[in-house]
C-alpha cells in the first residue's frame, strides 16, 4: 500500500472519523484546529431541530486541550485566568478566560479540575507557548493531550434519556459537574457542559473507546432521534444561547496585527468573570483601569434585527449615516422567529434606539442593499428551563 505524503492528507482525522465520514451525505467538511470536521451531514435544518427536539452528536475531538498538573496547578491558574480556580472543587467545570498583561483578551475556554492537582483546560486557540511562559516559580507540568483524548458533545432534550438507556445514570449530575464511569477497556467522563444552551454532556474517553462509544450511545438512541450534526448547526444554536468563539466574535491578543483590534473582557461583556478581590492575575492593573475610568471603547451586545434576512458580516450605522460597528455572528433563529445577532459596538451607541443594520441580500443574482433596524437586547437570546433542571425532565 502506497503511503500518503504529508501534502496529501493537510488535515488530521478524529477517532471518530470513520463513523462520521460514513454519516456525511453531503460531504460537507471544514478544518478546524489541524483535523478535518463536519459542517452538515444532511440537512442542516433537520440538525438544528434535534438539538432543540431531540438529541445530537457532535465531534469535539479537535477542541484544543491541555493537562496541567502539579502542587501548584490551582495557583497557577489562578495567576494565568481571571477566575478563583482555588474555589472549584474535584469534579467541577468552570467556564473562564484569559487576558495579558495589558488586560486584552487571549482566549476563552472550560477549566475541568479533575484531581486536586490535576486539571484539564479545553480551548479554540493553541496556547502552549504563552502557557509555559507563565509557569516559572510554580511547580507545575503541562502538556496538550488534544490527541490522547476523544470527545463528543451529546446535546438535547433527549440527551440524558440516551445515557441512560446506554447504561449511564446522570439524573443527579448537576450542570458544570462531571461524573466517570466504566466504559470498555476503560472509562467515560460525563460532565454537564455544552456549547448549544440546551439540556446537554459533553463525553470524554480515550481514541481506542471512540468507535464502541458511538455505537453504543447510537443504539441507546435510535428511538430519541439521536443524529450527528455539524459545525453549521451548532453555530445556530449557539448563537440563540449568546455564545461567542475566538476569531469569529474576538481575535486572541497574540493573534491581533493592528492595536485598534484588541478587546478587554469588559468590551466583550465578560466582566462578570472577574474576580476582582482574588490576588493579581494576568491583566488585573489594566483591567481595574479601564473598570474605574470607564474608558472602555466597545461593548459586545445581542441585537433583533428587522426583517428575516442573516445579517452576518453586515456593518451597524448610527441614524443610516455614521459607522458604529460590526455584526460578528448572525442567523435566522427557527424557534424565535427572530433574525439575531451578535455584534461589537462602539459603546457610545449601545443604548441608542437608533441603530442600523446593512445588509446585502441577493435578490436573482443581484445584491439589493438594506438597511434594518436593529435592537440592543438581553442575552441569551433562548434560554430554556430543561437547561438546568436537576434531575432533567423526561422528554
Amino acid at each position: 500500500m502506497r503511503h500518503l505524503r504529508h501534502y496529501e492528507t493537510p488535515l488530521l482525522q478524529t477517532p471518530f472519523h470513520a463513523r462520521t465520514a460514513a454519516a456525511n451525505r453531503l460531504q460537507s467538511w471544514g478544518a478546524w484546529a489541524g483535523y478535518v470536521s463536519a459542517l452538515s451531514f444532511e440537512d442542516t435544518a433537520m440538525e438544528y431541530s434535534a438539538i432543540r427536539n431531540a438529541a445530537t452528536v457532535y465531534d469535539l475531538c479537535p477542541m484544543v486541550k491541555y493537562r496541567i498538573t502539579g502542587k501548584d496547578a490551582a495557583d497557577y491558574l489562578n495567576r494565568m485566568t481571571v477566575r478563583e480556580v482555588t474555589k472549584l472543587s474535584v469534579g467541577g467545570v468552570q467556564y473562564t478566560i484569559w487576558c495579558d498583561d495589558d488586560g486584552k483578551l487571549v482566549d476563552d475556554g472550560t477549566l475541568f479540575r479533575l484531581g486536586p492537582d490535576h486539571f484539564r483546560l479545553c480551548c479554540q486557540e493553541r496556547h502552549l507557548p504563552w502557557l509555559l511562559d507563565g509557569v516559572i516559580g510554580f511547580e507545575v507540568t503541562i502538556v496538550e493531550e488534544t490527541e490522547e483524548i476523544a470527545a463528543l458533545s451529546l446535546q438535547g432534550p433527549t440527551s440524558a434519556a440516551v445515557l441512560a438507556g446506554a447504561g449511564f445514570d446522570v439524573q443527579g449530575l448537576k450542570p458544570f459537574r462531571m461524573a466517570t464511569f466504566p466504559f470498555g477497556a476503560g472509562t467515560l467522563m460525563i460532565s454537564r457542559t455544552g456549547f448549544t444552551g440546551d439540556l446537554g454532556y459533553e463525553l470524554w474517553t480515550t481514541p481506542d473507546n471512540a468507535l464502541p462509544l458511538w455505537d453504543h450511545l447510537f443504539a441507546a438512541g435510535a428511538l430519541l432521534g439521536l443524529r450527528p450534526i455539524g459545525s453549521d448547526a451548532l453555530n445556530i444554536a449557539r448563537l440563540e444561547a449568546g455564545f461567542i468563539i475566538t476569531n469569529m466574535d474576538f481575535i486572541p491578543a497574540p493573534q491581533t496585527l493592528r492595536e485598534d483590534r484588541l478587546r478587554s473582557p469588559i468590551e466583550m461583556g465578560l466582566d462578570w468573570l472577574i474576580d476582582w478581590d482574588k490576588g493579581h492575575f494576568n491583566g488585573r492593573r489594566a483591567l481595574v483601569r479601564e473598570r474605574d475610568s470607564g474608558s472602555s471603547k466597545w461593548a459586545f451586545v445581542g441585537l433583533e434585527v428587522d426583517g428575516n434576512v442573516s445579517a452576518e458580516g453586515s456593518i451597524l450605522y448610527h441614524d443610516q449615516k455614521t459607522e458604529v460597528g460590526v455584526i460578528t455572528g448572525a442567523c435566522w433563529s427557527p424557534i424565535l422567529k427572530k433574525s439575531i445577532a451578535l455584534a461589537q459596538i462602539d459603546r457610545r451607541h449601545m443604548a441608542g434606539d437608533n441603530i442600523w443594520v446593512e445588509i446585502y441580500a441577493m435578490r436573482e443574482l443581484h445584491y439589493s442593499k438594506l438597511m434594518m433596524r436593529a435592537r440592543v437586547v438581553d442575552r441569551p437570546f433562548y434560554l430554556p428551563d430543561r437547561r438546568r433542571a436537576t434531575p432533567p425532565g423526561r422528554f
